[in-house]
């Protein structure tokens, strides 16, 4: 009942305070940067008109914050006619603005959503100068948010661990709205409750599946895996689909374990046949290691293909069972590049790597439990080069991102390749100096 007459007090404040148009665009950038805006798609929906107003003003800050938002909302604002009157004819930008630190600090937030616009380039370059040397000038608190924006930007992190350290500067400041704080606060602490009994439920499941400890060689990393439905799918309403997402997750790193560091290649071959028949009596003949993966990966599965036809009207068995068999084929297909000391081409790794990700795979589970069938947006297989665009840029963002900063993995026996590796073996006069791989 607390939190319910949290978001009513709110509600009426944001009401009662709409005259007042700076105040209108920095309230909705409160309750963003705090998490809480799902509470208030109304209100944010109507306070557009007040974005679109204020960004042609000549305040940076109001300018800026006032784009970021109808931006973030999908609206067509060019940002190099919104910015335009703050540069110079050659586009750099006027030092006028250089100790305007809060518009700065919108200024760096907006670079950030660059769609290719060369002010944007610029934005960023100026304002992280000049915030930088400001820092060790201005008031602690001020100083110390920002350190944090300039090392965790808006928009490339997590925004709800962003909202942490954004809630502490509110509550450093006098004049800010202390319901909107005490109302982050209690959601904060609904979303740990919600979470602590997520991770309970998932260690029950996996403890009682008994994998980690039936080969020891395999990874044991279940909040790791939580962390990427915890930060893909957020909010109450989708409890459910982020534990089971985690389970997928949780299967999909164990058999790219067994493909690395366990199995042999003709156990790798029939453990894939096994899975593309789809039938439980098609794994006797494997290794019981083999057995009880392919078991527990079937059985949730299908469980998802349930829940899915339950809630939605929907059974995706056939995509599911496809997508796992399109898995399967891309982790022999690198076991058999290592098995053969094979150099693949660089598009061949790549293309195949988006798929080792496991990524197309989970995120076709979770959209399908969402009510949303990816296979209307192309193929409904996941064959390289025919995965929809939703799926494949996040799949070979994670690749890439994966491969950078496997180096540091010393623990991990298995070597799948590397792109930056082969990157540089095909490009040879690139340096890391030269290339963005570095």
């Amino acid at each position: 009942m607390e939190h319910q007459e949290g978001v009513k007090s709110v509600k009426a404040m944001l009401h009662q305070n709409q005259k007042d148009k700076r105040e209108v665009v920095a309230n909705i950038d409160h309750l963003k940067r705090l998490c809480i805006d799902h509470y208030f798609q109304d209100e944010i929906a109507e306070a557009m008109s007040t974005c679109l107003d204020l960004v042609h003003s000549d305040d940076l800050l109001d300018a800026t914050l006032s784009f970021r938002l109808v931006r973030e909302a999908g609206y067509d604002v060019s940002a190099d006619e919104v910015l335009r009157k703050f540069a110079h004819v050659n586009g750099d930008y006027s030092l006028d603005h250089s100790k305007d630190t809060k518009g700065l600090l919108s200024l760096q937030d907006i670079s950030n959503l660059n769609m290719g616009e060369e002010s944007l380039y610029k934005a960023k370059e100026f304002s992280r100068k000049h915030l930088t040397s400001s820092i060790e000038h201005l008031e602690p608190n001020l100083g110390r948010y920002v350190r944090q924006s300039l090392d965790h930007p808006y928009h490339v992190s997590l925004m709800q661990y962003k909202a942490r350290h954004h809630l502490s500067f509110m509550q450093s400041l006098s004049s800010t709205n202390t319901g909107m704080q005490e109302l982050a606060v209690a959601e904060f602490q609904l979303n740990k409750l919600l979470n602590q009994r997520e991770m309970q439920e998932i260690k029950r499941w996996w403890m009682g599946l008994g994998l980690a400890q039936e080969i020891p060689a395999t990874r044991d990393q279940l909040l790791k895996w939580y962390m990427f439905p915890l930060t893909i799918v957020e909010g109450q309403a989708f409890s459910r689909y982020r534990i089971e997402t985690t389970k997928i997750i949780s299967l999909v790193s164990i058999v790219d374990d067994i493909f690395d560091v366990v199995a042999t290649q003709e156990e790798l071959s029939r453990f894939t046949e096994a899975i593309k028949m789809w039938d439980l009596a098609a794994a006797d003949s494997l290794p019981s290691y083999m057995r009880s993966r392919y078991s527990a990966l079937y059985t949730i599965t299908n469980g998802i293909a349930y829940l899915v036809e339950r809630e939605h009207g929907l059974y995706p068995m056939d995509q599911l069972k496809k997508a796992w068999a399109t898995l399967f084929d891309a982790f022999l297909v690198e076991s058999k590049w290592l098995s053969a000391n094979q150099v693949p081409s660089l598009d061949d790794y790549l293309s195949n790597g988006v798929i080792t990700t496991g990524a197309p795979l989970a995120l076709l589970h979770l959209f399908f439990m969402a009510g949303h069938d990816p296979s209307t947006a192309g193929p409904g297989n996941l064959m390289a080069g025919h995965i929809p665009t939703i799926i494949s840029c996040p799949s070979k963002i994670l690749r890439l991102w994966d491969d950078m900063s496997s180096v540091k993995h010393a623990s991990k026996e298995g070597l799948d390749g590397s792109y930056k590796n082969l990157y540089l073996k095909e490009n040879p006069v690139a340096t890391r100096r030269g290339t963005c791989l570095g």
